[in-house]
């Protein structure tokens, strides 16, 4: 099991800050959000790397649905070359209480998956190098030979986790086609993760990388022996990352540094 932090508020520069005390805390990731519109995650990631040579550093998560592919292809291979291979791309449909009909986004689900489809299609093959074309409903790319930027580090690529709906086929089919799973479900417990464990070792090349089933979720950490308990039977069950999500802390940064202090809640 590997631990992440989201951080659940912050500018680019309280972003670095942070990052680097959860990495000399022991965290093994930290990940900001992507909003429609508000402070800016790949500049807030880029300060990150700056202060960090450790951790991994990603979104949670990127709305790929509302965003052009080559752009979030630009920035993350270019921050994966900063940061010498250390990015994480969280995607999924996006919440639309965060400003998509304000912005005039596609809000129609439909039509959300659609441009997810494409987009992590373009992402991916853009990353891969030219000459590179896709067609498709919303997106059309041609090769270009006009200053490519140098692919990514990781390979075969940056690892790419997708919301997938459990009990939905084709959204838990999207989900396997990547790195890893991050689930939807209304009540997440143990049980469900070892079915997605098997239904994600039943399906994939077992040649490919390890799947990685990611939880979310948040610990005590002024209690170890119970942040562990609370962990431990999802990483039994075959949960390969925990990511504390302190959403409820708001504005009231002075906890989020002590439960960054206080370390991961390792089993």
């Amino acid at each position: 099991m590997e631990y992440g932090f989201v951080l659940p508020r912050g500018d680019a520069r309280t972003a670095a800050e942070t990052a680097a005390l959860a990495e000399r805390a022991g965290w093994d990731a930290f990940f900001v959000w992507e909003p429609v519109w508000g402070v800016d995650a790949w500049v807030s990631l880029t300060a990150a790397a700056m202060c960090t040579e450790r951790i991994r550093l990603g979104t949670m998560l990127t709305p790929l649905s509302r965003m052009r592919p080559w752009k979030l292809a630009s920035e993350t291979a270019t921050l994966d070359n900063l940061c010498g291979g250390r990015v994480i791309l969280a995607v999924g449909l996006g919440a639309l209480d965060t400003g998509f009909a304000e912005f005039g986004e596609a809000t129609d689900r439909k039509t959300r998956a659609e441009l997810l489809d494409e987009g992590l299609a373009i992402l991916t093959g853009l990353w891969a190098g030219q000459p590179f074309s896709f067609q498709g409903v919303h997106y059309t790319v041609q090769p270009t030979g006009f200053m490519p930027p140098p692919p990514p580090v990781q390979r075969p690529r940056i690892p790419i986790w997708v919301v997938g709906a459990w009990g939905r086929p084709k959204s838990m089919a999207r989900a396997l086609r990547y790195d890893g799973l991050l689930p939807h479900v209304a009540d997440l417990t143990p049980a469900l993760v070892e079915q997605m464990r098997t239904a994600a070792d039943a399906d994939r090349d077992p040649s490919a990388r390890p799947y990685d089933i990611v939880v979310e979720d948040v610990t005590p950490g002024d209690d170890p022996a119970a942040a562990a308990a609370k962990v431990r039977p999802y990483a039994d069950a075959g949960a390969t990352w925990w990511i504390e999500s302190p959403w409820d802390y708001g504005d009231d940064h002075h906890k989020v540094l002590e439960r960054v202090r206080a370390g991961p809640p390792t089993v």
